[in-house]
């Protein structure tokens, strides 16, 4: 049996947890949040993901909590919201699952950490890693708790700021694009059955997302901008000036947009971690190695496809050794940086005005990419 500890119990860390504990690893997991306090708005979760998803054995609880759809709308900045162009979305994950499904984040939060514990992962909340050990035989590691355990593998799946890359001396610049974004969540009206955006108008993006039967997520991507010391109602007040300037579904939207808990800001921000993601017998995962602008919705995705993958080798070798992490990330890390640079490409042509932009090609090399099984 091999004894692993994921440190972070988001997307990444959750669904490395399950592969793991179910192919009969003894899996420990800490989490410096505390249970109740998932947080985020909506998620948008393409083909792939969802293939994961049911790779990893809640796809039962996914489609149940969340809304599939099969087809995207663009529409007009205009006084109509008129629709432009409506269109099947491509089916990364396979004919048999929808092309795209929308989820409130903490939803998907809570069946990942379920179905971790119900395969024997022990997670533990309102706890951190705080020193790492490493000897020929694995990682002892002490915890926030007093108390310490030793392992053959440590997961880092501790996000854009990881502790864990930090700690082991491993540097990356988080770079930001000169974007930021607003999200919400509400209400669902009855015509927001599916993604749609709104190119150009008062931002570069204005788009929904339907995340269950009577809930989405809205989002307003803008020029970067400082919000630190805004108060919760002058946020609420910038948000509902923005979304005025849209209409279709943004009017429905928009007349319920009331709570300023609702709503939150930040910037994108992407990396990508060339050569090892690992010292040692500690590996990184996730956005602990890769960010990317969520522009073309993958950085989920990618993080699941990672926690399969490693699952994988990890469960199939004799050994954790330098050979096979060093295997992990050859396979993942040519398609993950392909994913984080289509990203950026796509921020960059929209803050120059760029008018020889191509988005359509870009994301059709990202879905023919992501459709081949990692």
């Amino acid at each position: 049996m091999t004894s692993v500890l994921v440190i972070g119990a988001g997307i990444a860390g959750s669904a490395v947890s399950i592969a793991l504990a179910r192919g009969g690893a003894s899996v420990d997991v800490v989490e410096a949040a505390p249970r109740s306090s998932a947080s985020g708005s909506g998620i948008t979760l393409q083909g792939n993901a969802l293939r994961a998803l049911r790779a990893l054995e809640v796809w039962d609880d996914v489609r149940a909590c969340g809304y599939g759809f099969d087809t995207i709308g663009i529409r007009a900045p205009d006084a109509d919201g008129t629709v432009i162009v409506e269109m099947d979305d491509a089916r990364t994950g396979g004919p048999d699952l929808p092309a795209g499904m929308g989820m409130e984040r903490p939803v998907l939060a809570g069946i990942l950490h379920e179905a971790a514990e119900r395969v024997g992962a022990k997670i533990r909340f309102d706890t951190v890693a705080n020193g790492l050990a490493h000897s020929e035989t694995g990682t002892s590691v002490t915890f926030s708790d007093g108390t310490e355990s030793h392992y053959d593998l440590v997961i880092g799946a501790d996000g854009v700021r990881s502790w864990t890359r930090r700690t082991l001396g491993i540097e990356l610049e988080t770079e930001r694009t000169g974007m930021g974004i607003w999200r919400l969540v509400g209400p669902r009206p009855a015509s927001v059955v599916r993604t749609e955006l709104y190119y150009g108008g008062a931002a570069f993006i204005a788009g929904y997302c339907p995340t269950g039967e009577d809930s989405l997520y809205a989002y307003i991507v803008e020029a970067a901008q400082d919000h630190t010391h805004s108060t919760a109602e002058e946020r609420l007040a910038v948000m509902q000036n923005l979304a005025a300037q849209y209409h279709g579904p943004w009017d429905e939207i928009r007349e319920q947009l009331r709570d300023s808990t609702k709503i939150n800001y930040t910037w994108f921000e992407s990396h990508v971690l060339e050569g090892r993601w690992h010292r040692g017998r500690v590996v990184l995962i996730g956005d602990a190695a890769h960010c990317c602008p969520p522009t073309v919705a993958q950085g989920g995705a990618q993080a699941l496809e990672d926690a399969l993958v490693l699952a994988e080798m990890v469960l199939a070798a004799d050994a954790v050794d330098d050979a096979v992490l060093d295997a992990f990330v050859a396979r993942r890390l040519p398609r993950a940086k392909q994913v984080v640079e289509a990203s950026r490409q796509i921020c960059t042509w929209m803050l120059e005005s760029d008018p020889h932009t191509d988005v359509p090609a870009v994301m059709g090399r990202v879905s023919a990419l992501v459709t081949e099984v990692p």
